[in-house]
Parts: structure tokens; sequence; C-alpha cells
């Protein structure tokens, strides 16, 4: 009887939310069904959430369907994590951002130990060379994907991958590269004298009660982790992702999450329970690329004729995508986890704004 009543009690809020926000069910369903989309999308404004909904298939051979509960891997949202940690270390005055690697990691072999800073880490304008070398399906079908494909050690990947002599003059060029994650991992371990999975559980998946988030490793089985897929061109059609240690993304892209774990993480970051808003400022301060710590921020983002904040963090392994688009102004946020490579989230993300503003 009281999972009966509760139930009833959901219902009538939820139906309320919706009525708080007309037509919204159609004119979404109508936009994911035109856009090929497979995943989960949750959207919350201020009065509440006032749309959730799961489409297709979490795994193809055994059809079974995704659903609000399906685990993804969020790949690159793992960044932001990153730099929630790293900036929280820096308002307990444990970090300094203008220090450089060589402050935190004494040991650390790379050139740019003393040149590169931790804000060149956090805004991907460190200058050094980028890992991720294979750029097209047809490369690495031909050779693998040499980062990913071996069972890397943090350390080794640290010394192998993230240690070479600076290609750029650190603080001059914009290069997304996971490399600059990957260091700021070592970092905060070495503070903290904790693995980074430790520090990300007691720091923020605990305190938020994100029971259903974590990092991926190849020896852990995840229930109702969602497999993922993505489009062979040659094919012309979906097949399984290429065979990848997850947690050689380590810090940079390794987490998977759900969408009601996603946005208890997004309402603590927005609603400065998780940093304080001098630190938000200077994470949500746009620079090369428009981009800050770990996110983009477009300061004049035109949405139905009127500019707006947008702060947005996506990612994207193979299938595995993932979306963070959060309104500032209307204190909205949009959350879109896909485990299929078949939509633009970027697009698809762009054409809902245009609806719930």
């Amino acid at each position: 009887m009281k999972r009966f009543v509760s139930l009833f009690i959901f219902s009538l809020l939820f139906n309320s939310l919706f009525a708080q926000f007309p037509g919204a069910s159609h004119i979404i369903d109508s936009i994911t069904k035109n856009s090929n989309f497979n995943g989960t999308i949750i959207i919350k404004k201020k009065s509440g959430i006032v749309y959730q909904k799961s489409f297709g298939l979490a795994n193809f051979p055994f059809k079974v369907p995704n659903t609000i509960t399906t685990k993804y891997k969020i790949a690159s949202v793992t960044k932001l994590f990153t730099s929630v940690l790293t900036m929280q270390l820096a308002e307990e005055g444990k970090i300094d951002v203008t220090k450089h690697i060589i402050d935190y990691l004494p040991d650390y072999t790379g050139e740019g130990g003393n040149k590169i800073t931790i804000r060149q880490l956090l805004n991907h304008t460190s200058g050094m060379p980028n890992i991720d070398t294979v750029k097209s399906i047809e490369s690495a079908l031909k050779n693998g994907i040499p980062v990913y494909q071996h069972p890397f050690t943090t350390d080794e990947l640290l010394t192998r991958y993230c240690s070479d002599k600076p290609v750029n003059e650190p603080g001059k060029v914009f290069d997304y590269n996971n490399a600059d994650y990957i260091v700021l991992g070592k970092i905060i371990e070495r503070i903290y004298h904790k693995t980074y999975d430790q520090v990300l559980t007691e720091k923020i998946l605990k305190p938020l009660h994100m029971n259903n988030s974590g990092l991926l490793y190849q020896q852990n089985i995840i229930t109702g982790l969602a497999d993922t897929y993505f489009i062979r061109d040659d094919l012309g059609k979906l097949v399984p992702d290429l065979p990848v240690y997850m947690e050689n993304w380590y810090a940079a892209g390794a987490m998977y999450s759900d969408a009601n774990d996603l946005l208890l993480f997004s309402n603590a970051l927005f609603g400065h329970k998780l940093l304080k808003q001098a630190s938000l400022n200077e994470m949500f301060a746009p620079g090369l690329d428009e981009y800050g710590y770990g996110v983009w921020v477009y300061k004049d983002y035109t949405i139905n004729k009127k500019n707006y904040t947008i702060v947005k963090r996506p990612g994207r392994i193979m299938g595995a995508q993932s979306m963070l688009f959060h309104i500032l102004e209307e204190d909205a946020t949009m959350l879109i986890l896909s485990n299929t490579g078949t939509t633009s989230l970027d697009d698809l993300a762009a054409k809902i704004a245009t609806k719930i503003i």
C-alpha cells in the first residue's frame, strides 16, 4: 500500500511538472525521433524535472531497453568532475593554479614540468603533445588505438604519454588533450595520498549520494551498464565498440553514471554545494576556444533571439556519448546520455534548447 501511495504521489508531481512545460513530451519525442536518438534525456528547470525519458536499446542482441536507471559511459564529462576536484583543492589552499606541474609532482620527468601550470592543464593550453593520435575509424581499424588497448597503470600513462617535450608554448594554443587531465588526476592522487577513484568517491559521489556512478575498469561488471555501439561507415551499420581498457581514460574520461546521478551532480555544482561562486566564476571564464576549466562556456549563445550563457560539457568515446548543457540565466539543465553514435548530441541539445526556453 505504501508503495502504491508513493507511486500515486510521484505521478501527481510528474504530471504537475509537465503542466508547467506544455507539450514537452510531444515536442521532444518528435525531435529525438527525427534525430534517431538512442539513450536517456532528463531536463530540469527551476520548478524541477520537466522531462525524463529513455529511448531505444541498452543491449541490441538481447533487445534490452534503455530506462531512466540505465547507466552509461559518460566519457569526457569525467573532466568536469576532475576540474571540480582540482578547484576544491584550490579553495583549501592545497593547489595554486598558477604553479607548475613540478610543484606537485616533483618526480615528473617531462620537460614541461617547470613550464606548464595547473591552469594550463585545466584549460587545455599546456602545449603537450596530443596523445589521441588516431583521427579516423579507418586508422583505428588498421592500427588499433595504442593508448587504450593495452592495460597501462596510471603511472605508465603519465610517463609514456604525458611527459614528452611540449610542442607549443604553454598558454598560447588550445589543444583538446586527454593528457592534461591524466596529469591532473595524478596531481590529485599525490596531494590526497589516495587513488583518484577514492578521492572522487569521498569528495563528490558519496556526499551527493551518487550511488550509480563510478570509474570503469575492464575487470568489473557494472549492473545495468549500457553496451556501446558506433557506426561503421564502410559497412553502413552499427557495430559494437572496439575493445579498449576504459580505465586508461582515467581522470579524462573513465566514468559511468546515470541521468539522475548526473542531475544530482549538476544541481550541486550550480547550487554552490561543491564550489564557491568565486571558483565557479573562474571555472566558467571562457578562454581560448571558449573553454574554461573542463567545460566550454558560451557567453552570447542565442536561443529564440535572446542571448544566454551556456555551460556545456560534451563527451564521446566511440558509441558512448554524453552531454551536460546548462543555461545559467534560466537555471535550466539538460542531460543527454547515449550508447550509440547515431546522433549528434550538440545538434540535439541545440534543438531541444529552443523548445524549453
